[in-house]
């Protein structure tokens, strides 16, 4: 079959064998929590795929690690979710090198070399709350700070080496807080987890509870963003890469609604071939985006991740209903992979920031403003 193929390609290109490991595991063994597909993504050296060739990793482009995701989310939609958070938290780590900030690049060659794997701590999950505002609080220590709070849902949660999370640290000088983004290893004193996510859809990501007691963190691993609401340069280039590796995993997840239909016929050409085309269209235009991510105007490029993402979540919609209603009633009867699939692929729509709380934002920066999040 012709869909997907560019992505699968490229996959192959990266980590040979993942996909055949992966289309020969049933759906729903793959998205239940230790299905095996994390430990294999690690030993092909998956957590190496956005680290500089200089760092000793793959080095993968952000258009090809579009087409990655597209692929892994065909596959495995729980897969695709939680390698984007800790591609999220390797890209923002990359932008930091890339300012030379610190030491950063010291952690990307022992995220290749070690295979580790990055949660993604910071700030979602609460209606209502700034994309920006930490669940965790932190104190100064010497030498650092210790860090207490609960993340949940917290990505990665049993699987983690390292995790990275937003935290308000209480500046004793002035009274106020200070945005941190911290980098904890997963076996500090003073980290618990536990069971948190109750539905059976993207259970495979392991986004459970994670709760910090003064949990401490050395200066070498807190990186302070600029102050403001809004996002300083390194967070909204971050928050590029993961705008467009999660909207193209949910797109995989819709893509494999799609090649079911294509595969067994079901609906008429012209209904087979519009999945396609709705599918195609907004893949084209994450991997657009992408392919723009070098330019230095921060607030354009997020901009444009945005739309694209929101018009994906739409596209989401309307292709996994057509292509439901193709499949027909009696294969939504016979396997509970396309009612999983219709769920799986909703939750793009819980991913930060959402339509509503985006759309303020948007408007004004349509409007000659800034972006601000």
């Amino acid at each position: 079959m012709n869909l997907l193929q560019a992505e699968r390609d490229t996959l192959d290109a990266y980590l040979p064998g993942f996909d055949k490991y992966l289309s020969e595991i049933p759906l729903l063994e793959l998205e239940r929590p230790g299905g095996g597909a994390l430990q294999k993504f690690r030993e092909l050296g998956g957590p190496a795929l956005l680290v500089p060739a200089e760092y000793e990793g793959k080095g993968a482009s952000l258009p090809d690690a579009v087409r990655i995701q597209r692929a892994v989310g065909s596959r495995s939609p729980s897969l695709a979710v939680a390698t984007t958070m800790h591609h999220f938290s390797v890209a923002s780590l990359v932008e930091l090198t890339a300012a030379g900030n610190g030491f950063e690049w010291a952690m990307l060659m022992a995220i290749a070399e070690n295979s580790w794997l990055l949660s993604s701590g910071f700030a979602e999950g609460k209606p209502g709350q700034h994309i920006l505002t930490p669940t965790m609080r932190g104190r100064p220590a010497d030498g650092g700070i210790t860090v207490s709070g609960t993340k949940k849902p917290c990505s990665l949660t049993w699987s983690m080496n390292l995790m990275s999370a937003s935290v308000a640290v209480a500046d004793p000088s002035t009274g106020t807080d200070r945005l941190a983004v911290v980098l904890i290893p997963a076996d500090s004193a003073g980290i618990e987890r536990a069971p948190f996510w109750q539905t059976t859809a993207l259970a495979g990501a392991e986004s459970d509870q994670v709760t910090l007691t003064e949990v401490f963190v050395p200066e070498a691993l807190i990186f302070y963003p600029q102050d403001g609401e809004s996002m300083d340069p390194i967070q909204a280039r971050g928050f590029v890469w993961f705008e467009l590796l999660i909207s193209a995993s949910y797109l995989g997840a819709a893509t494999n609604l799609a090649e079911r239909a294509i595969a067994r016929g079901r609906g008429s050409d012209e209904e087979r071939a519009g999945l396609a085309i709705e599918l195609e269209a907004m893949a084209a235009a994450l991997e657009h985006v992408a392919s723009a991510a070098t330019t230095s105007d921060n607030d354009a490029l997020l901009a444009r991740a945005l739309y694209a993402r929101f018009a994906t979540e739409r596209a989401i919609e309307r292709v996994v209903m057509s292509a439901a209603a193709a499949l027909g009633g009696m294969s939504f009867i016979e396997s509970p992979e396309v009612a999983y699939l219709l769920g799986a692929t909703r939750a793009l729509a819980f991913h930060p920031p959402s339509r509503a709380a985006a759309a303020g934002p948007i408007a004004r920066y349509l409007a000659g403003g800034p972006l601000t999040l």
